[in-house]
């Protein structure tokens, strides 16, 4: 008789959350919209039980801003918010990366490798949402030769409030090929030991993603009002 299996199970709060959560990073659920249990407990034919415990881990992420007697929205970052998001990602990031670099192994190398082969793919399928992903799993396993636990639990938090603001920002972003090749020569500058040249790229390429951002949403925000 064959051993028991292992199979991963989803709570309905947590498959809710996650619908929830794809719907917030990927615009269909925009940045100050308002959010009703009532309403979503009907489009997701639940109880207000599981709802409410999917809105509390939105919100512990800070996707929503949640109140459970006064309801919430979609949390709506400040210019100056969303600045000091990706000044974050530049310091820790950085730190990663420099401290990853001298321990990179030849498998790190190819997992790096294969995931930029995945990640030109969805370029040339214009799928924003699996570059995105890629994108975050591309940086993760550039930095995973650092071994810092605690560092990448922060970043990842960290990850989730810039997630939606970087798949905004490949929707409308003309030029990709300078943020192919710059992954590309991340690689190369991490393959070659070259920690200073990769560290510097590295702060260049988000720092340009913020503020070709940050220029982008003002501008929105602008014509909306």
């Amino acid at each position: 008789m064959a051993g028991k299996r292992s199979v991963s199970k989803q709570s309905l709060p947590e498959q809710i959350a996650n619908d929830l959560r794809e719907r917030i990073l990927s615009g269909e659920m925009a940045e100050g919209e308002p959010i009703r249990q009532e309403a979503l407990a009907e489009e997701y034919d639940v109880s207000r039980m599981p709802i409410r415990e999917a809105l509390k881990r939105l919100n512990a992420e800070g996707l929503i801003q949640w109140a459970n007697n006064r309801g919430g929205t979609v949390t709506k970052h400040s210019l100056e918010e969303i600045g000091e998001i990706f000044d974050l990602r530049i310091l820790i990031e950085v730190d990663l990366f420099r401290r990853a670099i001298p321990s990179m192994t030849k498998e790190d190398f190819d997992d790096c490798d294969q995931i930029l082969t995945q990640m030109e793919t969805s370029y040339d399928e214009d799928d924003v949402a699996r570059w995105g992903t890629l994108n975050h799993a591309y940086h993760t396993a550039l930095y995973a030769a650092a071994d810092r636990g605690l560092t990448t639990e922060l970043l990842d938090r960290i990850n989730v409030q810039s997630d939606r603001y970087i798949r905004l920002h490949l929707s409308v972003m003309k030029q990709r090929e300078p943020a192919k090749a710059e992954h590309r020569q991340l690689l190369e500058f991490a393959r070659n030991g070259q920690i200073e040249e990769g560290c510097a790229l590295l702060s260049a390429h988000i720092g340009r993603t913020k503020d070709q951002l940050l220029e982008m949403i003002e501008a929105k925000r602008t014509a909306e009002e």
